[in-house]
């Protein structure tokens, strides 16, 4: 209780409030696909693009989001202000919600935070978890969505876990070596599967590290499920997503896997899966 009174007095002091108090005053409303999600403070958004963006979720996917609510608010960020307690998970410390944008609070914040909700707070019976996006950290439609579907694919797969034929075909992919990975997690989650992990080669042959191949699958399920859903929200080049840790997944390999995400979860009515491997003039 205490830690809870000493954050809202420095959220007064400094303009910002609870992530739980923001979760009482906005509205929050329901796309047609059954995601709850609300808007808070000067977040720079356009409402028609929020809503498209928001709906491009299937419905299939959006159905194992019932206990979450996404809220987009200027800057998330930990109580306190410290810069080394900043994480996206809510531990003991109160999460805070700047209603605008100052470079100061930016340098703190991070892309989301997870806060638990109580049954008052998130509209769901029983409780909920409320995802607070930082749009001003996100400073373009293509970064905006993705960190909404990052967040998604990962609440889903975590929800209804990871198809059988998709688990197989990664799978395939990473024994016949195909060239890189999705995602930091899938890349070394991916190598020590194949590598067998501590139990490594013992007599002669390969021995597979299964906690790691289950990671695997999950980081990269999450992964596709994210990708094909920003194909759906905006037009961009794959070669977007590139991070310097590690190589990107050839191309052919990913197109396999969006095919597969797109046939288990058809898009929405007014949206189109499509991949173009070359863009035309």
């Amino acid at each position: 209780m205490e830690e809870v009174e000493r954050a809202m007095a420095e959220g007064i002091e400094s303009g910002l409030v609870l992530a739980t108090q923001v979760a009482q005053e906005a509205v929050v409303r329901q796309s047609p696909n059954g995601i709850r999600f609300a808007a808070f403070g000067e977040n720079g958004l356009d409402d028609a693009e929020l809503v498209r963006m928001v709906q491009a979720v299937p419905a299939a996917i959006a159905a194992a989001l019932a206990s979450k609510v996404y809220y987009f608010v200027p800057l998330a960020l930990a109580e306190g202000r410290a810069a080394e307690t900043v994480g996206h998970r809510s531990g003991n410390e109160a999460t805070m919600i700047s209603p605008g944008y100052s470079s100061e609070l930016a340098d703190l914040a991070i892309c989301h935070r997870n806060v638990a909700l109580g049954g008052s707070e998130s509209g769901i019976e029983g409780g909920g978890e409320g995802v607070f996006i930082s749009t001003r950290l996100l400073n373009d439609r293509f970064s905006l969505a993705f960190e909404f579907f990052i967040n998604v694919g990962h609440a889903f797969v975590d929800e209804a876990g990871v198809a059988e034929g998709f688990a197989e075909l990664v799978w395939n992919q990473a024994v016949a070596d195909v060239r890189g990975e999705t995602s930091q997690d899938a890349w070394e989650s991916r190598s020590l599967a194949v590598a067998g992990g501590e139990a490594g080669i013992r007599d002669g042959k390969a021995r597979i590290d299964e906690k790691a191949r289950t990671d695997y699958a999950e980081a990269a399920f999450s992964d596709a499920v994210a990708i094909y859903l920003l194909s759906l929200s905006v037009d961009f080049d794959y070669s977007e997503l590139r991070e310097r840790e590690y190589p990107l997944l050839a191309p052919q390999a990913l197109a396999d896997r969006l095919r597969m995400v797109a046939r288990l979860f058809p898009p929405n009515p007014d949206y189109e899966f499509a991949i173009r491997y070359r863009r035309r003039a």
